[in-house]
C-alpha cells in the first residue's frame, strides 16, 4: 500500500511530462519511491530534464495520492503499476505508456486474447450503428476481445454487440470512474463494470475533457493487435486513434461506407490508403487465428453465417403496409417457454406493460437492485424490447401474450 502511494504521487505530478517521469523511473530503476526521495543533483543526471520539472519534482506532499488511494478504495478499483506483472506487454511497449490504469471489473489478461478496438464518429449513421453492433457481436461470439472508447455512437454500438454476444468488452475512458460521461451511457458503464472491465489512466474526480480523448486512444490502439473504423468523416477522433494504430505497428481495418456519404469519408479514405476492408469478423480475425488457435473459433466450421453473426436465411418477403390510418402491428413476446428472458428482465417487462416509467419508478416497483435493473434494460434496449426517450424514460416495443 505504501508503495503505491509513491506511484501515484509520481503519476499525478504536474509539470513534469509523461515522457520525463517514464525516463526518471528508468534512471532509478522503476522505484517510484527512489524518485520521491531523489535530490536535485541526481535528477539533473536524467536526460532532457528541464528546470520546470525539476522545481515540480520538489513537491513533496501526498496528500492527493493518499486522498486517491482512499478514493479507489471507496470505490473498489484496482490500482496497476507499469512495473506490476498483471500490467500488459502490449501495453507497456507503446511509445508514453500509462504509468498506472485504474481498472473497474474483470481485466482480461491482454497479451493472451485477440484484442481488437472498435472505433467510430459520435455522429454515426443508423448504418454505422447496426454495422458495429453486429461487427462487434460476431467478434466477440468468435472469441475476440472487443475494446472500445465507452463514447456515444459507434462506440456504444461497440461495446452492445460485444454484450449481447455474452462476451468480453473493455472500456477506456477520459476521465475518472466516479464522473460519468456521457450520461446517456449509464447502463453501459454499469454492464461493463459488471461483464467487462473499465479503464482509466486518470484517477476518480477527474474531469472528461476535449484534450484526454485523443490521449486516452493511444490506450485502445495499444491494448490491441487491430483497429477497426466503423465509420468516421473526414476529421474524427476515430482517425487518431487509427493513426496511433498506424505507429504503434498495428494492423487497422475499416467498414466500407456509401461513397459521397459525409459520415464515411474518413473510413472510405483508410480504404483507399491501404487499411483492411471488413465485411464479417472473419475478415479481421483470419490474421491471428494461426496465433491464437485456442482462442478464436474458425467459423468457416460452422454453418455460414450473415455479418451480424446469424445464419445465412432466405431474406424473407417485406410485409405489406398496414391499411391507411391503421397502426402497423406490434411484435409479440410470450412470457412461457423459452423467451430467453432473465428473471430480472422479466420483471421489468412485466412493470412496463402498457406504461412508460423513468429508471428510478422501475427500481422501485420490481425492487430489483439499481445495477441489476440497468443491466436488465440495457440488454432489454439491444433486443428492441424496450425504447429509451429522453428523460431515462422507457416503454415497452412488444406486445406481452
Amino acid at each position: 500500500m505504501a508503495e503505491r502511494k509513491y506511484w501515484l504521487w509520481l503519476a499525478n505530478l504536474r509539470g513534469v511530462s509523461g515522457e520525463m517521469k517514464l525516463a526518471l523511473l528508468r534512471h532509478f530503476e522503476n522505484d517510484p519511491e527512489a524518485v520521491y526521495w531523489g535530490e536535485s543533483g541526481e535528477y539533473r543526471l536524467v536526460e532532457g530534464m528541464s528546470r520546470s520539472a525539476l522545481e515540480a519534482l520538489e513537491n513533496k506532499s501526498t496528500e492527493a495520492a493518499d486522498r486517491i488511494l482512499g478514493r479507489c478504495d471507496e470505490m473498489g478499483l484496482r490500482i496497476l503499476a507499469i512495473r506490476d506483472t498483471d500490467y500488459p506487454d502490449r501495453l507497456r511497449n507503446i511509445y508514453n505508456p500509462p504509468l498506472l490504469l485504474y481498472v473497474q471489473g474483470r481485466m482480461p489478461q491482454f497479451d493472451e486474447e485477440v484484442a481488437v478496438a472498435m472505433v467510430g464518429s459520435r455522429r454515426i449513421s443508423a448504418y454505422g450503428l447496426e454495422a458495429g453492433e453486429r461487427l462487434a457481436f460476431q467478434l466477440a461470439s468468435l472469441g475476440a476481445v472487443v475494446v472500445s472508447g465507452l463514447a456515444a455512437g459507434g462506440d456504444s454500438a461497440a461495446h452492445r454487440g460485444a454484450l449481447r454476444a455474452g462476451g468480453l468488452t473493455v472500456g477506456v475512458i477520459g476521465g475518472g470512474h466516479d464522473i460519468l460521461y456521457p450520461r446517456e451511457s449509464r447502463c453501459l458503464y454499469e454492464d461493463l463494470a459488471v461483464r467487462g472491465a473499465i479503464l482509466s489512466e486518470y484517477p476518480p474526480g477527474t474531469e472528461h475533457q476535449a484534450a484526454h480523448f485523443p490521449v486516452r486512444n493511444r490506450i485502445i490502439s495499444g491494448l490491441c493487435q487491430a483497429v477497426v473504423v466503423i465509420e468516421a468523416p473526414e476529421a474524427s477522433g476515430a482517425l487518431i486513434t487509427a493513426s496511433r494504430a498506424l505507429d504503434q505497428g498495428r494492423d487497422v481495418f475499416a467498414l466500407p461506407g456509401q461513397v459521397g456519404d459525409w459520415h464515411c469519408v474518413g473510413s472510405n479514405l483508410l480504404l483507399r490508403d491501404g487499411a483492411g476492408l471488413v465485411t464479417d469478423a472473419w475478415d479481421i480475425l483470419v490474421h491471428y487465428k494461426d496465433q491464437f488457435p485456442h482462442k478464436i473459433r474458425d467459423m468457416r466450421l460452422e454453418e455460414p453465417q450473415r455479418f451480424g453473426g446469424g445464419p445465412v436465411e432466405e431474406k424473407p418477403p417485406k410485409a405489406a403496409k398496414p391499411p391507411k390510418g391503421q397502426k402497423a402491428k406490434r411484435p409479440t413476446l410470450s412470457l412461457s417457454g423459452d423467451h430467453g428472458l432473465t428473471d430480472d428482465q422479466i420483471r421489468v417487462v412485466k412493470v412496463l406493460r402498457g406504461r412508460t416509467m423513468q429508471v428510478d419508478d422501475i427500481i422501485e416497483e420490481t425492487q430489483v437492485p439499481a445495477r441489476r435493473v440497468l443491466s436488465a434494460l440495457t440488454m432489454l434496449e439491444i433486443d428492441r424490447i424496450v425504447s429509451q426517450d429522453s428523460g431515462k424514460r422507457f416503454t415497452l416495443e412488444v406486445t406481452l401474450l
